[in-house]
């Protein structure tokens, strides 16, 4: 008979409902005091006031009132507190997954002149600064109408029906909506090799902080010297906080041999408007030739570099989805490639086990250094990470931060740590780095992105439709109900594993495969194909 609750760490002191109990049932020899909602916790002791709560092995909360055993844990009940931190106590010890299936294998990727390897082949059109968002519109709808690039949505023919049924007097609200396939242009792509051309809008690049134009362009740079990236156009007006100059000093950092086609138009230089657009749409053109010219050729599973991270989480995220993308992720850096486990709000509670995990004092330092800073910004506007859960988490089981965090890090494995990386940063070193970003969805797949993930993989326990537009981006549902409910936005599900189907070790290596066929070309994300092209940069003030 399946279980109905576990205890996740012989240490703990909470169980986990694996499906809705009532007042009455006894479990593990404990007679719940209350009903319990599916993926909620109840107390396996009486606690007192002020007594601590574990999950995962780790402290998540402290009663705040007495809690009877049995009961179902609640945020009346309980308030966040989270282990501190203190000096590295290295714990290097690694008991390394069977990687036997995965050697020697290789994936088609396009191979660029600085060694990386991209999982696509896109063109970027960007503006420096938002006054220019209009004309990258301008641009967009010149160019993806023409060269096949456009999708046909559903949704037209729906509105055509409604506007026709409105015009011959029929009650609209009657209509039953009949979906069509969403399909690209019938002419199909003029440049085969081509991906696509992404535009990437945003609002900063003047009237914020000079540090905020900085980074936005640390940022570019980074999607501009990016292996899935051919080459970009840029519209820059001219008079902008973020200088040209600052952008071409961002990159040349990145890429100090930076080769791949650049075109740069400064409106107020060249003056007309109609004459900039019809130079930045020719020399787009141009550059989409040369761009065309890429072929994916085999390279080993050491030039994946592989982004992680968890939005819309629910009480099955830290026993499913996370725990499975963290043995992919243990793979992936035994076999020489590259991890990047971000959202630093969501390593609440977690700071001294991945301090203790890092390969030197150095790194130690860096990221206690980095994560004290980001929690005194948020506590210096009122906030803090204790915040961080949403009401979607909390009606889903995840109640303090401390509990959604040491259900999050499982996304990291349990690699040694080889570089903390801080917003923008590059990653460069193979195995598990630790970046600097916000715990929002887009922010945080925007920064992975930037810091050179050629595949996403993101958890999600409630459904979260978002995307990159260079990086594919996997989705993977934490519980089967998910998986069937929104099946149109999620690619793989680890519910199997919450109802015993398959083993952690199991999702983990089916995982790898879909990180493989991704970064090869053979499996197209549903992000992708949706066209899900998120695009926020983080502004360095407070955002979780």
């Amino acid at each position: 008979m399946k279980a109905k609750a576990i205890k996740i760490n012989p240490s703990d002191n909470v169980y986990v409902a694996l499906t809705d109990l009532k007042k009455g049932e006894v479990l593990e020899g404990i007679e719940l005091k209350t009903d319990v909602p599916v993926k909620h916790k109840f107390a396996e002791f009486d606690f007192a006031t002020g007594d601590l709560l574990k999950m995962y092995g780790l402290t998540i909360g402290k009663a705040a009132q007495p809690i009877q055993q049995g009961e179902h844990i609640t945020t009346f009940n309980v308030k966040h507190v989270a282990e501190s931190y203190g000096e590295r106590v290295p714990n290097l010890e690694w008991q390394k997954p069977d990687i036997s299936k995965f050697e020697g294998r290789t994936f088609n990727g396009f191979h660029r002149a600085d060694g990386r390897v991209g999982s696509a082949n896109y063109w970027l059109v960007v503006p420096m600064v938002f006054c220019e968002n209009q004309n990258v519109e301008v641009i967009k709808n010149a160019l993806l109408n023409e060269l096949g690039y456009a999708k046909a949505s559903q949704f037209q023919g729906y509105t055509q029906s409604l506007i026709n049924a409105y015009k011959n007097g029929v009650d609209v609200s009657a209509l039953v909506y009949e979906e069509t396939e969403q399909t690209e242009d019938g002419r199909g792509k003029l440049f085969p090799q081509v991906d696509g051309i992404k535009f990437l809008t945003h609002t900063g690049g003047c009237g914020g902080t000079r540090e905020d134009a900085q980074v936005l362009c640390q940022l570019l740079a980074g999607y501009i010297t990016h292996p899935n990236v051919a080459g970009a156009t840029i519209l820059s007006l001219g008079c902008q906080n973020a200088q040209v100059k600052l952008l071409q000093d961002a990159i040349e950092k990145v890429d100090s041999t930076f080769s791949k086609p650049l075109y740069i138009f400064d409106q107020q230089a060249i003056g007309n408007e109609e004459q900039m657009l019809r130079q930045a749409i020719k020399q787009t053109f141009i550059g989409l030739t040369i761009a065309n010219q890429a072929k994916r050729e085999p390279a080993p599973l050491s030039h994946i570099t592989l982004g992680v991270e968890c939005g819309g989480s629910d009480g099955f995220s830290g026993i499913s989805a996370n725990p499975s993308v963290g043995y992919c992720a243990d793979l992936l850096s035994a076999l020489g490639g590259k991890v990047m486990l971000a959202e630093f709000p969501e390593l609440c509670g977690v700071e001294q086990e991945l301090i203790n995990r890092c390969v030197s004092d150095d790194l130690a330092d860096k990221f206690t250094t980095i994560q004290a800073a980001y929690a005194r910004s948020a506590e210096a506007v009122g906030s803090g990470f204790d915040m961080n859960p949403s009401p979607g988490n909390i009606k889903d089981g995840l109640i303090t931060d401390a509990m959604k965090s040491a259900g999050a890090a499982k996304k990291g494995g349990n690699s040694p740590i080889f570089d903390v990386l801080d917003y923008t940063e590059q990653a460069t070193k193979s195995g598990l780095n630790l970046l600097c970003t916000p715990g929002n969805d887009a922010e945080c797949t925007t920064g992975l992105a930037g810091s050179g993930a050629n595949v996403i993989m993101f958890t999600t326990g409630l459904g979260n439709p978002m995307g990159n537009p260079i990086c594919p981006v996997l989705k993977i549902s934490s519980n089967s109900a998910l998986a069937e409910r929104m099946s149109d936005i999620i690619d793989i599900n680890a519910g199997t594993v919450i109802t015993g189907e398959k083993t952690i070790a199991e999702m983990g290596e089916e995982l790898l495969e879909y990180c493989i066929k991704t970064a090869s070309g053979e499996y197209t994300p549903k992000a992708v194909a949706l066209g899900h092209d998120d695009f926020i940069p983080w502004k360095r003030g407070v955002s979780l």
